[in-house]
């Protein structure tokens, strides 16, 4: 014990943003680290998450998660080794996700911590394709958007983390066409050539109702949604009768500092018998085994690839978040936590 460290770093939140985030808003402080209580873990995190829901936990307003807390440390998922365990089923050197994320050192509840298996994929990728943003695809096409073969999808964000597993996911399972928006020509490009969505289309191009319409003219029976705003506005008017939404998130709205525009054309969804379903990748939990096969077997086999934007050093945290926002990542957005 006595090589464990006294001290180590963690992002605070200082400043409840208005509007996009700003530097001054976090701060990165030195905190006391110390032995693990009875029935928990002290674990060195190796990467930790930076994902677009957390903008909302920077706000004081109730949500399906409690908002962050000034002066105190941020969280989120996180994959680590343990240092030291006061707790029956881990050992030192095992590698967990948790999700105490944003920090150097995580004292951890043993049962809030699982083991992962290295074997399968690198431990960063349980923060991805194997992790939050895999499952949650995984949940919201096959079960919230009642995906079948021969459905054609259209997905937003589908450079994302989320999105461009959806797309693939699809793919592998029979989609009819599968379409994606992105906010770069090389993103574009990444969908087609590196994933196999059938088209896609770059949204600060032209209208997206204009662009989807070219890109699906037979319309679409799926839409997931990563982006809210003007693409499920489109997505709606390219739906086919009892067509299905999974509203999976909004992130052209999180740092809006006026109320959205509603939209126009939702009457449509009356007509058109469609099903627009909300979904929370916790509600889903009891997928993950089944999820963890599947999509380990489709990595294996080559089915489905991933990528990956790392972003160096704990002290890059709050680059890393405010660019995973603003969508200079491809993949997951994942910070690295060298020894």
């Amino acid at each position: 014990m006595s090589a464990l460290p006294t001290t180590g770093r963690e992002w605070q939140l200082v400043a409840r943003p208005h509007g996009w985030p700003e530097a001054g808003d976090l701060a990165l402080r030195e905190v006391p680290v110390s032995e693990p209580g009875e029935g928990r873990i002290l674990v060195r995190n190796l990467h930790f998450s930076v994902d677009p829901y957390m903008r909302g936990r920077m706000n004081d307003v109730p949500s399906y998660l409690p908002p962050f807390q000034i002066d105190q440390p941020l969280d989120g998922h996180a994959v680590g080794v343990v240092v030291a365990s006061a707790a029956e089923g881990f050992a030192v050197g095992d590698t967990v996700a948790h999700f105490l994320g944003w920090r150097e050192y995580a004292e951890v509840p043993a049962a809030h911590a699982h083991k992962i298996d290295t074997s399968l994929a690198p431990a960063s990728a349980y923060l991805g394709v194997l992790g939050m943003p895999g499952l949650t695809a995984y949940a919201g096409l096959f079960r919230t958007a009642g995906f079948k073969e021969g459905d054609a999808i259209f997905v937003s964000g589908a450079a994302g983390a989320v999105g461009s597993l959806v797309g693939q996911m699809a793919r592998v399972k029979g989609a009819s066409r599968v379409i994606g928006s992105a906010g770069s020509a090389a993103k574009v490009q990444h969908l087609t050539e590196r994933y196999g969505f059938s088209a896609a289309f770059n949204y600060k191009d032209g209208p997206v109702a204009e662009q989807l319409a070219k890109a699906a003219p037979d319309g679409i029976d799926v839409y997931f949604d990563n982006v809210g705003g003007d693409h499920l506005e489109a997505a709606i008017d390219s739906l086919k009768l009892h067509g299905r939404v999974t509203l999976c998130g909004a992130i052209a709205q999180y740092n809006d500092t006026e109320p959205s525009v509603v939209l126009r054309n939702l009457i449509t969804a009356i007509g058109k018998r469609l099903r627009l379903e909300g979904m929370m990748v916790a509600d889903h939990e009891d997928l993950r085994p089944q999820f963890v096969r599947d999509v380990a077997g489709w990595i294996a086999s080559g089915d489905i690839v991933y990528d990956e934007t790392v972003v160096e050093g704990i002290e890059h945290g709050f680059d890393a978040f405010i660019g995973m926002l603003r969508g200079e990542n491809t993949g997951k957005m994942v910070v690295s936590l060298p020894e």
